[in-house]
């Protein structure tokens, strides 16, 4: 080790016994992301933001085959727009940032920095959709929005701005907006299942969860290491609630005037604490490979004698590799190779490859998986087949035990008590009567919320109770503690 080498960056707490602080330090010490100058607003750095353009890509890639087309609308919005939204539809209430002035000169009208785009959206909306031949519109953004907010920052989970797609629709029938739902909800989890290796349980909100302004909200909901639940990607129909609040009509095929049907739907920045938090492990983060900016860290091992020949054997290997993977080739003489391995498990590299004397003696290299930490001597003339096997094995047994997680901490419950008790370990799935005043009893008794009412499961309510009045159960619900 060099004299001037820095003492390696380390986690101090344990993921299993101060979830909240291991964390915090996983991310910022990872440097994957940092804090900024203004408080609740983050800095995502060259890996986080690389995870979350490669979440956008495969996102986007499925929109634009789906036939939904990127588009931009302004950051700024009118403060009548919010009005004209805030008077049709109950319960929003958006906390905004708002800019009033240009210089020293004060704006006529104040003008709202985005919360979410309604508003500036479907002002042209009104002005493009005359007739049936202008729907559908299925547009999509990617972009960031503003809630000056603050309930509890958490570092990508809660803050003042974060990164998103907002997809807004509209359709001339009920029908063509509700098989969207579908199609958009497959595609999250999708994005979910073969790029983050996360699952999550997929499902309609109830009346008092759904989003302000929708006629229902379905949702993906995940859950985290500390037994709390966290929404994930949703979507909402929208009926024709905002079509109506900004005068969307359209003259139909029979002549007669109607408002469009509309969806809204969204994938934010919030998914990468998440990967973060489920994956990681005391070392550090554990990146999925196919978000990794990094898949491949080759480390040479050497001694003064024999350093050069060392170099020499793992460029080789480097330079076989890294057209196929993105790969980096980890030469650097200041730092000694246990200071790099640390380095790169901290950052969650899904792969490390190490040679030394040995290794280029038998024309071998040494590979290291971050998620498991088994090492195994592979010849170096086969190494790429060995790596892309290894890294979709990795992906495959990331999910597969995140999944396990999830369903080990699902808890099917019938009775109050057994909900009490369940409520911080997971989810409570329970029988619920479907009246408002109860969920509202149950949350303020429990800290429990309703957090959807899983696909497949309204059906298992027939014959039940509800958990906490006792009348006959209508639905099944997951009700968790949440952040």
């Amino acid at each position: 080790m060099s004299s001037d080498e820095e003492t390696p960056r380390k986690i101090t707490a344990k993921k299993g016994s101060d979830f909240s602080e291991w964390y915090v330090q996983a991310l910022i010490n990872s440097e994957f992301v940092d804090y900024s100058a203004i408080s609740g607003m983050l800095v995502y750095r060259p890996d986080a933001y690389f995870v979350w353009d490669s979440i956008k890509e495969a996102t986007d890639k499925m929109f634009k085959e789906a036939g939904i087309q990127d588009v931009y609308f302004p950051l700024f919005i009118p403060e009548k727009f919010l009005e004209k939204e805030k008077t049709h539809v109950k319960g929003f209430s958006p906390e905004v940032a708002w800019v009033t002035h240009t210089g020293s000169s004060e704006l006529s009208e104040r003008l709202a920095v985005r919360p979410t785009s309604e508003a500036i959206i479907y002002d042209s909306f009104s002005k493009w959709v005359r007739s049936w031949r202008d729907l559908p519109i299925r547009f999509n953004i990617w972009n960031t929005v503003v809630r000056w907010e603050f309930k509890h920052p958490t570092l990508l989970l809660r803050g003042r701005e974060f990164l998103w797609n907002e997809g807004h629709s509209a359709f001339a029938t009920e029908d063509e907006a509700n098989a969207e739902r579908k199609v958009i909800l497959d595609i999250y989890e999708k994005v979910l299942r073969d790029y983050m290796a996360l699952p999550g349980i997929r499902g309609k909100k109830t009346d008092s969860e759904k989003f302000a302004g929708a006629v229902a909200t379905y949702s993906i909901e995940h859950l985290m290491p500390d037994g709390l639940a966290i929404q994930g990607p949703d979507h909402h129909s929208d009926g024709q609630n905002f079509a109506k609040a900004f005068d969307i009509q359209f003259i139909g095929k029979d002549g007669t005037k109607s408002y469009a049907y509309q969806n809204t739907y969204a994938i934010s920045s919030r998914e990468l604490g998440l990967l973060v938090a489920t994956h990681g492990d005391d070392k550090g983060l554990v990146i999925p490979p196919r978000l990794a900016r990094i898949q491949v860290v080759v480390v040479p091992i050497y001694t003064n004698a024999n350093k050069d020949e060392i170099i020499e054997y793992t460029k080789g290997i480097y330079d076989s590799l890294r057209k196929e993977f993105r790969t980096y080739f980890d030469d650097r003489d200041e730092y000694s190779p246990g200071w790099k391995f640390n380095e790169w498990e901290i950052k969650g590299v899904p792969v490390r490859l190490e040679a030394g004397k040995r290794e280029l003696e038998a024309k071998s290299v040494v590979i290291v998986r971050r998620d498991t930490g088994t090492k195994e001597t592979v010849s170096a003339s086969g190494i790429a087949e060995k790596l892309t096997h290894t890294l979709n094995s990795m992906h495959e047994d990331m999910y597969a035990k995140a999944e396990s997680f999830l369903k080990t901490h699902i808890f099917d419950v019938e009775d109050y008590s057994a909900l009490k008790a369940a409520v911080g370990k997971g989810f409570a799935r329970a029988p619920w009567c479907g009246d408002a005043d109860c969920e509202s009893k149950i949350k303020e008794e429990t800290g429990a919320k309703a957090t959807n009412m899983p696909n497949g499961e309204q059906g298992r309510a027939k014959g039940k109770k509800c958990v906490r009045c006792g009348k006959e159960a209508k639905h099944i619900v997951n009700f968790a503690k949440s952040y």
